[in-house]
């Protein structure tokens, strides 16, 4: 069977980390990246040290990728990063910071790969969202707002991309223990808990299992949908 390329945004640490280490277990190439430097090796792990919502670089990166494979079956945009604070100390710098790591990146990346996606007629596109766009948690106005931002642009991606077999779906994780939310106070994130129908702490295996269910070749009648864990 043809060996998938995956592209994941993110790698170094967090969900993104355990994303590539997961699907390279299941046999997947995977092309990952991150600010940082590489700190994942296998055989079949590529690492480009970048910014997201640098367009030349993400072109440059998406173009290598292609030289060398041909094709891209899978991007999951899972690159963010978080802002906590309430509307009257948030100031401009850190709202131009999250809307260029969430969204930017995320729309830079759908529109390269998806370039490719068109001419191979198939490609998987997940983007990150979160269970805080439904919520309305206080203190998290700009990076609700972010995701929201990116859970319109998949909606109406999709509808751009599915003459090309092309399905663009939206994940929304509660709370998932990692470095994102190490900082955020305890009871803030039992609150958080505490306003899921589910009420305990997301874990890795939940995304993956929504992943998994996505990228299923029967789950090519799937799109433009954003799915919430723990019952937001």
């Amino acid at each position: 069977m043809d060996k998938k390329i995956m592209l994941i945004t993110g790698t170094r640490k967090g969900i993104g980390r355990g994303l590539a280490e997961h699907y390279l277990d299941k046999g997947y190439t995977i092309i990952g990246c991150s600010r940082g430097s590489n700190e994942l090796y296998h055989e079949n792990y590529e690492h480009y040290e970048l910014d997201v919502s640098d367009e030349k670089s993400v072109k440059k990166m998406v173009n290598d990728v292609f030289k060398k494979f041909k094709k891209i079956d899978i991007l999951i945009n899972n690159a963010g990063m978080a802002s906590m604070n309430h509307v009257f100390l948030t100031p401009l710098s850190t709202v131009e910071k999250v809307f260029k790591t969430n969204f930017f990146g995320t729309f830079l990346f759908s529109r390269e790969v998806s370039k490719i996606m068109s001419r191979q007629k198939y490609g998987r596109i997940i983007n990150t969202t979160t269970v805080a766009v439904p919520l309305k948690i206080e203190g998290e106005a700009v990076y609700a707002a972010s995701k929201s931002a990116i859970e319109t642009f998949t909606k109406v991606i999709a509808k751009e991309l599915a003459s090309f077999n092309i399905t663009c779906n939206c994940i929304g994780p509660s709370p998932v223990y990692t470095d994102l939310i190490k900082s955020v106070p305890e009871d803030k994130i039992q609150n958080i808990v505490d306003d899921l129908s589910i009420h305990r702490l997301g874990e890795f295996n939940d995304v993956i299992n929504i992943i998994n269910f996505l990228i299923k070749e029967e789950s090519n009648y799937i799109t433009g949908q954003t799915i919430y864990l723990g019952g937001a």
